[in-house]
């Protein structure tokens, strides 16, 4: 059986230039979805024995997505392509990755070659396996950067999150019922976690949130 890849990424540029690059290495892509609606319709029609997904900029989430095409199609295989280890800051949960995926580090990942591997790999799905992560070429700077992110609360993350969202400590603070200075604490916490240096000349909000978009990968296109 040969590969038949639906690969669904809710960046168009991602989606146009993974999807050909995969075909100029021999993968056969058969179909490619920016949403989940479209990944279930193009699922139906054209079955395909690997789902490739990576979600990242818009509202719908990799995980989400691909618990929904494995429960119409259990024997799929599943490609999670993500920019970090840490899933909470996507907003996603690491338990509820469908079993015997494969998560893929993307910076891992040092050619489309390694990526076609993987996919063939993910075609042959054994029942009850667990998932497996790549992560193999991460420098030990970004492991430094995962360590420490990991030693942050859900909690943190949130208002991690919220923040990049746009929101004020005191917004935050209204959907959480506590005060505004509760939440100003909590982000000095996480800046001292994550050694983000006070500096005059920077907003303190302004550079966490430069480096949340840096680690979860948002695109520079």
């Amino acid at each position: 059986m040969s590969d038949r890849v639906l690969l669904v990424m809710d960046d168009a540029f991602e989606l146009s230039t993974l999807a050909s690059a995969l075909k100029m290495h021999g993968t056969n892509v058969i179909g490619e979805a920016r949403k989940e609606s479209s990944a279930l319709l193009l699922m139906r029609s054209m079955q395909p024995n690997v789902l490739l997904i990576d979600m990242h900029i818009s509202n719908e989430h990799s995980i989400a997505i691909a618990t929904a095409i494995r429960k119409e199609s259990p024997q799929i295989g599943v490609v999670i392509l993500v920019a970090c280890a840490d899933l909470r800051l996507l907003g996603e949960l690491t338990c509820n990755i469908p079993i015997g995926s494969k998560v893929v580090i993307k910076k891992s990942m040092n050619s489309v070659s390694a990526l076609c591997d993987v996919i063939s790999e993910s075609r042959i799905f054994v029942p009850e396996s667990p998932v497996a992560w790549i992560n193999g070429n991460v420098s030990v700077h970004e492991k430094v950067v995962e360590n420490l992110i990991s030693h942050l609360t859900d909690l943190q993350i949130d208002t991690l999150r919220q923040i990049a969202n746009g929101l004020t400590n005191a917004e935050i603070g209204r959907i959480r019922f506590v005060s505004e200075k509760a939440i100003e604490q909590i982000v000095s916490r996480i800046a001292l976690m994550l050694d983000v240096q006070p500096d005059r000349t920077k907003n303190l909000r302004v550079q966490l949130v430069g480096e949340y978009f840096k680690w979860i990968g948002a695109p520079t296109h």
